[in-house]
């Protein structure tokens, strides 16, 4: 009996949390995405960000980093069409000078 009460009391509190906290999950997945013109030119002109470090992660895809020097940073993905979506942001971004040594 017991057990089972504490199996309910359990079922209960999860999905009472599940619909107090519904946006948590939500907004942690929204993505901004537009052209890319006009993500770096709001970086720019509301951020103070400047193109920081950028990757290639295939043929049409890359990964941009765009930090100001305030520390606050943007991680953008654009793809070959121009299409951009800002990834992450944060703040306290700190570059780190490249060590010297053999290229790998």
């Amino acid at each position: 009996m017991k057990r089972t009460m504490f199996t309910g009391f359990i079922a209960t509190a999860f999905v009472a949390t599940v619909i107090l906290y519904p946006g948590v999950a939500a907004s942690q997945a929204t993505l901004a995405c537009a052209q890319r013109v006009d993500i770096v030119a709001f970086l720019g002109d509301h951020l103070s960000e400047k193109l920081s470090a950028v990757g290639k992660l295939d043929p049409s895809t890359i990964m941009e980093i765009y930090t100001a020097e305030s520390g606050n940073w943007t991680l953008l993905m654009s793809d070959a069409s121009g299409h951009s979506c800002i990834i992450l942001s944060g703040d306290k971004w700190e570059s780190i000078p490249t060590l010297p040594g053999p290229k790998a």
